[in-house]
């Protein structure tokens, strides 16, 4: 049984945001208040291909929307991939991202 649509949930203790099964998830970090840092999104290779870390992006950015969050993309998934292809997320990027040196 195949599900139509990736249901996604909000796992607030492990902060992240991942399929129901566990397998597919987005994480990220509380910057301050007001501001999420998602750092890494992994889909097993089992699943790529199904639209699932688009689907992942698309929840934590919603949920960072609806709670006058910013985002910062640290992942480059979010940042390279996700944030290109949808620009409308991009009014609630955080703006003060200095680059954290590696």
């Amino acid at each position: 049984m195949a599900e139509e649509k990736n249901t996604i949930v909000w796992n607030e203790a492990q902060r992240k945001f991942e399929t129901v099964d566990k397998k597919a998830y987005i994480e990220y970090e509380v910057r301050g208040s007001k501001v999420i840092d998602i750092t890494h999104t992994y889909v097993p290779p089992s699943k790529r291909g199904l639209g699932l870390a688009a689907d992942l992006c698309a929840a934590a950015f919603t949920h960072a929307q609806n709670h006058s969050l910013s985002v910062i993309p640290t992942c480059s998934y979010v940042s390279d991939t996700f944030l290109p292809r949808n620009p409308n997320w991009n009014s609630i990027v955080h703006k003060d991202d200095p680059k954290s040196s590696m």
